[in-house]
């Protein structure tokens, strides 16, 4: 293929993909489009996660934020082991990766919120531990 061909190639795969970021997850109707809508949202809601965490992590001392670690690190095996069950009952249908997407993006904001709201504790404040 001649280099103008791929330069062509190129630009019509980057318009192509390009389009697709202008797909209303309120509509969408194909598999595809539920697929790449479920996968933004756990997206979002990883990104919720890391800025929650993060911020959380930054307020506490040194051998708390290990702790903070291995905790973050145990829970999202058991979203990811937690997900999967309860989107087992559709597994190897079309609906799968939507079941198993919603679920994590679900848990993964249910656990931001979390992370948000003992960021907002103070220091030595027993009611406020969970």
């Amino acid at each position: 293929m001649t280099p103008p061909i791929r330069f062509v190639l190129l630009l019509a795969l980057c318009g192509a993909s390009a389009g697709a970021g202008a797909l209303d997850c309120g509509k969408a109707a194909t598999q595809a489009d539920m697929n790449e809508c479920t996968a933004r949202d756990l997206s979002q809601a990883d990104a919720e996660l890391n800025q929650a965490y993060l911020a959380y992590r930054a307020k506490l001392r040194p051998a708390q934020q290990n702790q903070i670690r291995d905790v973050q690190l145990a829970w999202l095996k058991y979203r990811d082991l937690s997900c999967r069950f309860e989107s087992s009952s559709v597994a190897g249908g079309s609906a799968a990766g939507v079941a198993l997407q919603n679920c994590l993006a679900d848990k993964t904001r249910q656990r931001a919120r979390e992370l948000q709201e003992l960021s907002g504790c103070q220091e030595g404040d027993i009611a406020c531990v969970r």
